[in-house]
């Protein structure tokens, strides 16, 4: 499944709600911001991956994999 959200969402947690999407492509995607690579040059502490519409804490990527980690696996 390819997803393009490009400058849709304004916060990590509104991935983790996405209806449509499964844990495990959740999962990596928030690893993926986490990374190092969407880091603020300027401030080491923020990422800015172009999903986002702005720059979060790398705490705020942290917390919304926790929460995803602590639902319930979804019936199939």
């Amino acid at each position: 499944m390819t997803v393009h959200f490009l400058g849709a969402l304004s916060h990590p947690q509104e991935l983790v709600d996405h209806p449509q999407l499964e844990p495990e492509v959740k999962r990596a995607i928030l690893a993926s911001w986490a990374s190092d690579a969407h880091a603020v040059r300027s401030t080491p502490t923020l990422r800015k991956p172009p999903e986002l519409q702005s720059p979060v804490p790398v705490c705020d990527l942290l917390a919304a994999l926790k929460r995803l980690d602590a639902k319930p696996p979804r019936a199939v």
